[in-house]
């Protein structure tokens, strides 16, 4: 299977499962320093989305007695199976998209979605 590099030298499927690997943080760092492949920018961006939400979602349920530290251990426990999903995805050279989050992302990296291009 053939990876385009991208501007950091690196094969787009390496790079995209980074921006997966750090959750948000490294999604916010590779939208910043890859400016060539859009693969990369999708997944960095889905990323971020993605996992900062589940991260702030996680931590504002804190706040509910009891109940609270159950639901944000659930938010964990889907948010690690997601991760571990959308890695595989991303070394696989997939756009995986997300319900709702992956049409997000494709508007904020490209300001249209994919579908849109080919029109």
């Amino acid at each position: 299977m053939y990876h385009k590099k991208t501007s950091l030298g690196l094969d787009e499927n390496v790079e995209a499962i980074l921006a997966y690997a750090g959750i948000w943080v490294t999604g916010l760092i590779f939208l910043f320093i890859e400016k060539d492949n859009n693969h990369v920018r999708f997944h960095a961006m889905q990323s971020l989305i993605t996992f900062f939400s589940l991260f702030i979602a996680s931590s504002l349920v804190l706040v509910i007695p009891l109940i609270g530290i159950l639901i944000s251990s659930l938010i964990t426990f889907v948010g690690t199976i997601l991760w571990l999903l959308l890695m595989y995805k991303a070394y696989n050279g997939e756009i995986f998209k997300l319900p709702y989050v992956g049409d997000l992302a494709e508007e904020l990296t490209f300001g249209e979605s994919f579908e849109d291009k080919s029109k």
